[in-house]
Formats: structure tokens, sequence, C-alpha cells
């Protein structure tokens, strides 16, 4: 597909030739289909006047919009993230395809993969994106992705239905549309936010409801226009040194917490450990999950004055409880080669609320470390709850998202997770 006129550099080709090889070697790239197409379409004509080895880095994305203050509105994702939701799509020659933001890139590796035999359309609600992937597609040989300027919450569905339809921004709700707009057997890749953490979810549609079957980290710029949500910001101590963010719930009576940080600290050490480096997303799923009013507490660095002390004070899970609030810390073991989880809560309920908190993470640690994570599913949101499966259930706009927790020796039942997040956060 690409122009012979346009001709790609020998140190770009290098570098695409040595990135691919790593996402091969991390197992993130499993099929010859997303090998050659990341092999084949040159990533640094999509990121013009970005250094190479900034366009080639495996796990950064390149940002190509931000606002005036510095929030970022647009990117080219990074080549990691990338490929992990192509695999999740299980693309195949011939299927028509919907891409829900857009940049150019992401596009035309899906033509790549599709071939001429499939179809394209690519969108996004910002005229400035549109545009610019207007001009990038044709000029590098991939002139028959349609490109549309439009606001996605009730999809596309003129062009439809789609085999496949493959969400690159971060989206707090699977809307109808674009269930509506999926071809029977079809299957829906999504950035989904639950309770402050984004998970890239493979969806396959069923009957009645979304069946997830793989699930991963990941981060993205949130949806703009009709689907836009923003999270629940908290001041605990009446100062912008710690809050406290929800994205669904939310205290019924925030007031409670106020100068909760002020009372005594409970601190109480779990007996469960996790090495250095081993992934935690299951983690903080479990807890996101089995506690009401999770959320995550980031501490500002300029003005932390050491009242709280996480491990990662960008973000950590935190859960309020009425007028208590509790986060997770973390201490070396012994050995130095993991560290044991522990729990600080604040409030007048300090102790007991610490201890709940406490044996959730044990439930984990006993039940679900190196499990296959929970098996999600998506129901419209006017379902009985008697027709829902799972033991949780978050309750969004549109939809209703189910979670059903095998144990851990349970390999052939949900999904497993190869989350990226590691201990500490």
């Amino acid at each position: 597909m690409k122009d012979a006129a346009t001709v790609d550099s020998a140190q770009a080709a290098h570098l695409r030739e040595e990135l691919v090889a790593r996402l091969v070697d991390d197992k993130t790239i499993v099929s010859p289909g997303v090998e050659e197409a990341m092999l084949a379409v040159p990533r640094e004509r999509f990121a013009p006047g970005t250094p190479l080895e900034e366009v080639y880095h495996p796990y950064n994305a390149v940002i190509t919009k931000t606002d005036g203050s510095g929030v970022q509105l647009s990117s080219v994702s990074a080549p990691q993230i990338q490929a992990m939701m192509l695999e999740q799509a299980r693309l195949r020659p011939g299927h028509r395809v919907l891409e829900i933001g857009s940049g150019g890139y992401n596009a035309a590796l899906i033509a790549e993969i599709v071939g001429p035999s499939g179809e394209v359309t690519t969108v996004d609600i910002d005229p400035e994106v549109t545009d610019r992937t207007r001009s990038l597609l044709p000029e590098n040989g991939y002139d028959r992705v349609r490109v549309i300027t439009a606001d996605a919450e009730s999809g596309i569905p003129e062009h439809g239905p789609y085999d496949r339809i493959i969400v690159t921004v971060g989206t707090w709700d699977i809307p109808p549309g674009w269930v509506e707009n999926l071809a029977e057997e079809g299957r829906l890749v999504v950035p989904l936010r639950m309770r402050n953490l984004t998970r890239s979810i493979g969806f396959a549609k069923a009957e009645d409801r979304l069946v997830g079957d793989s699930a991963h980290v990941c981060g993205f710029v949130p949806m703009q226009g009709a689907g836009e949500h923003r999270e629940t910001l908290l001041l605990v101590n009446g100062t912008e040194e710690i809050g406290l963010r929800f994205d669904d719930e939310t205290p019924a009576d925030p007031q409670r917490l106020d100068n909760a940080v002020r009372t005594p600290r409970a601190e109480t050490w779990t007996g469960a450990t996790a090495l250095l480096q081993e992934p935690i997303g299951v983690l903080q799923l479990y807890l996101a999950t089995h506690l009401p009013g999770f959320c995550t507490m980031a501490v500002d660095p300029e003005l932390d004055t050491g009242l709280v002390a996480p491990s990662n004070r960008r973000s950590s899970m935190a859960a309020v409880a009425g007028g208590d609030f509790a986060y997770l810390a973390t201490r070396r073991t012994p050995d130095d080669t993991s560290v044991e989880y522990g729990v600080h809560a604040f409030g007048p309920g300090s102790e007991a609320f610490a201890e709940t908190v406490a044996e959730h993470v044990r439930a984990w640690h006993r039940d679900q470390r190196g499990g296959p994570g929970p098996r999600i599913e998506v129901f419209p949101a006017s379902t009985p709850a008697e027709r829902l499966t799972g033991e949780a259930v978050i309750t969004k706009r549109h939809c209703r998202i189910t979670f059903s927790w095998p144990p851990a020796s349970d390999q052939g039942r949900g999904q497993v997770f190869p989350p990226t997040s590691t201990q500490g956060e």
C-alpha cells in the first residue's frame, strides 16, 4: 500500500525492525498479520518532526495536541499499546473496521491487515485531528481509509455493520450505538474506565451482552463530546495536598471526611507480599470490585507535609467508608526481594476500616494472586439485576458491567490479565 516514491530512511527502517522484534520477543505481537503491518507502515510519517528515537520507543506515546493547560488531547499511542489492541481485535483480511479516535497511523496498520478486500473507517470529534489524518493517510498510500469528523457516541451506522470496532480513546461507558453497529459475532476493543482503572478489553458480541476475553492495563487520552465523563476530586483535608479521585460512585456525605487525616493513623500489615516487579493489575481490579468507596489517592509533591505516606504518591489504591478513609502502603521484606502490603487508615473508625481493607488484600493473595483475573461482561443498563451474572456490578449510564472471580487455580474460565502495573502503584 505504500507509495513507492516515499522511501524509508535506513535509520527509520532499522528502528522499526528493532521495535517489532522487541514486541515479538515480549509476546505483545503474536500474529503474522500484526507483525507484518508494523513492519510495513512508516510510523515516523504520522509523527512528523518527532525524533526517530521517540517515534520508535516501544512504550511511549507521541503527543500531537495539548490544550492551553498542557492536558493531552490527541496522541499517537505507544507501539506496544497499538500492537496489543490489534491482537485483541483479531483482525482478518476482508474485515470492515471502525476506529473511534483518529490520527492516521493506527488506521494504516488496520488497513494493512484487512487488505484491499477490507474497509476501514476512522472517526474523530476534533476537526484538527481529522484534517491531519486526511492529509497523512493519502500521502502515505492509504487513500482507501474513510475519515469522518463526528462525535461517535452513537456510532457511525451508515458504514456498518462492522466486524470490528476499535476505540482508541479512554471511555467511561459503552453506548448502545457501538454494540448495535457491530456485526453478529463482531468484536469491540475498548479502553474502559472502571473506578479509576483503565483496561483495554476485548469483547465478543453475544446475544444480549458483550463477553470479555482479554484485558490489559493501559492509559488513553479521555473521550470528548457526549461520552465525556469527568472524575470527582475530593480534598480530604481542605487543601490540595491530598486528593481522592472517584470515577464512578462518590461518597454520599463527603463532609464527613473533613480533617480525617488529623486523627491518629491506624496501621495494619497484611502478610500479603508481591515481588518488586510483579504485576498488580489483578489486585487493583479486585479491590475496585470488592471495596465500596474504592478510589485512588494522589499527593501533591509541592504541598506534601507527610500526613500520609503511600508508596506511590501519584496514584495509590484507596477507599472511603463514611468518615473514614484508607490507602495501601508497602514495606520491603527482610530478604529485600518483595514488598508486604499494609493499610493506613484515618477517621473515627480507622482501626476497623484498616482491617476490612486488609482482609480484602489477604483474600486476593490467597485466592487470586497469579490467577486469570475476572470474567467481565457488559449488559444494557436496563437489564434487571436477576439477569446479571457475576459477583460485582458497576452501573454506568448506558451499561452495567459485571465481574466474576474464578479461583486462581481455574485457568479455564475468565481471561488472563498480563497487566503492566507493578507493585507499589
